[in-house]
């Protein structure tokens, strides 16, 4: 999208050759003006000499007249006008002249060839001036129609994010519904769904169910390598003593610890937790619901 400077500088270079003036003149702040280094060369002088005499007339030059480039506006120049790379090697950044500041340097330098110089770049920049004021409402409609365009390009930016997200999701296999209801007989897809569930944790893995046995054990044991799991459960017999003894002796140890205040039973991935209607043990032999739950995990785990 052309912006409104582009413009400007292709009209420069459309204008009359034998006075390129007009291509001399940048946009900085707003603002048309002229570098010192390039008013130095039309008024015949060195640049060091014409910011000398301004320096001594100093008074005749307020802000609106005379400023300093920023390090960031002396950058933005160089990466976009290449007869001036010169500048990034310098260590003082350029001064730059308004259409009064231009006005002013005629009598400070106080030589004929200042005061016909000084005519011509006047005109350039009445020139100028002009050009940009018959031209303003198409300068407008650029501007507004960039605006859409840059707004258009952040939507489809969201919508592309939106898309990779969905499509990651898929291919991590993330897409799968979090909660369902089994009926007798789907014991392969439930067994499937919840392992599913025990290998999407992180850090932990919480198990609250009062009947369980070496399935659980072997269950929690499709978690990931650096994941925590602890079981609660109703009664600890001598004999879910021993699995957990002989399991943790082999394999990652698994936490077992009494508790007998719930009637329902939980599994808890993370920060998230479901509510299971069957125990573990018990998959798919009747009809029970897995169901995701807004408490999270430390909520359920405060009240224990």
């Amino acid at each position: 999208m052309a912006k409104k400077n582009e413009i400007v500088k292709v009209a420069k270079e459309q204008l009359s050759t034998s006075n390129h003036i007009e291509n001399l003149i940048i946009d900085i702040r707003g603002r048309q003006t002229m570098l010192d280094r390039d008013l130095a060369t039309l008024y015949g002088v060195t640049t060091k000499r014409l910011n000398e005499q301004v320096k001594r007339n100093i008074e005749r030059f307020p802000e609106h007249f005379r400023f300093q480039l920023t390090n960031n506006e002396t950058e933005e120049l160089v990466a976009n006008c290449d007869r001036l790379r010169t500048l990034k090697h310098s260590s003082v950044n350029p001064f730059v002249f308004t259409e009064q500041g231009v006005a002013m340097l005629s009598t400070v330098l106080h030589s004929e060839t200042a005061i016909s110089v000084s005519i011509q770049i006047m005109d350039a920049f009445t020139t100028m001036r002009h050009f940009i004021a018959s031209n303003a409402q198409a300068f407008q409609r650029l501007e507004i129609i960039e605006r859409n365009q840059l707004a258009l390009n952040v939507h489809l930016a969201e919508n592309d994010k939106k898309f990779e997200e969905v499509f990651r999701r898929l291919d991590n296999g993330s897409a799968t519904p979090k909660q369902a209801v089994f009926y007798d007989g789907q014991i392969f897809d439930a067994y499937k769904f919840v392992i599913e569930r025990i290998r999407e944790a992180k850090k932990r893995i919480v198990l609250i169910d009062n009947y369980i046995d070496e399935t659980a054990l072997a269950m929690l044991d499709k978690r990931g390598k650096n994941v925590t799991a602890k079981v609660y459960t109703k009664n600890i017999s001598r004999q879910l003593s021993l699995d957990f003894e002989k399991h943790n002796a082999q394999y990652t140890p698994i936490e077992v610890e009494q508790f007998d205040r719930a009637h329902d039973r939980f599994l808890c991935i993370d920060d998230t937790v479901y509510l299971v209607g069957a125990s573990i043990k018990d998959l798919g032999k009747k009809w029970f619901g897995f169901v995701k739950l807004e408490q999270p995990t430390d909520e359920l785990l405060s009240k224990m």
